[in-house]
């Protein structure tokens, strides 16, 4: 896969992650090469990742989280010290990933993971698809989400909800100029397949 340009030097998003996605490698037993095929990226691009020289995306993360067994909390290095099954509004800040802005809505640790998310209008067929083991539901809170699931696509409004098996190739963008706001929770299973991602992951830039 073409990993992509890669970002502008001095961004400080998600400082946590290349160090955090170093560790998490080595304490899983892996090589550079082998997480890589795992989540189907390239040496290269994962070499970039672990230093710093580019950023992951939100649908990345979740892939590298599931490749190791952890959620993305770890990942950022966010897990707290005790676990506390309260979420409170004025909790974490947000964080910004390739455009979508998410919230963490659910404790760490678990088998799903729940956030709180903005996703961004569609760029094209460019985008993300993911394959994984495991579940995910959503729940559109704002503007209009467009759903694609294999050859099917749907449009969902506020109130719809989604729930599907993530072995189903499936892209998930805004419909709308300002977007989408949902609530996504998702399982985290480990497997040989986790953290298979095709198409756009690993050619959008950092924003």
């Amino acid at each position: 896969m073409n990993p992509g340009p890669a970002p502008e030097e001095g961004g400080d998003e998600l400082p946590a992650v290349a160090p955090q996605l170093r560790d998490l490698r080595r304490r899983a037993g892996l090589t550079l090469e082998a997480a890589a095929g795992r989540a189907r990226l390239s040496p290269a691009h994962l070499s970039r990742l672990e230093t710093g020289r580019r950023q992951p995306s939100l649908p990345l993360l979740l892939a590298l989280a599931r490749t190791y067994g952890t959620t993305v909390s770890e990942l950022l290095g966010e897990t707290p010290a005790v676990a506390d099954p309260i979420v409170r509004a004025g909790g974490p800040g947000a964080r910004e990933a390739d455009g979508w802005t998410y919230w963490q809505a659910g404790g760490s640790g678990r088998g799903m993971q729940a956030l709180r998310v903005h996703v961004p209008q569609g760029r094209g067929p460019g985008e993300l698809v993911r394959v994984h083991p495991g579940e995910e539901w959503l729940y559109v809170l704002g503007g209009r989400l467009r759903l694609h699931l294999g050859e099917a696509e749907y449009l969902l409004d506020p109130g719809d909800s989604a729930h599907f098996d993530s072995l189903t190739p499936h892209r998930i963008t805004g419909a709308d100029p300002g977007g989408a706001d949902l609530l996504f929770v998702h399982t985290l299973l480990q497997s040989s397949v986790a953290g298979l991602c095709l198409g756009g992951a690993t050619t959008t830039h950092h924003r």
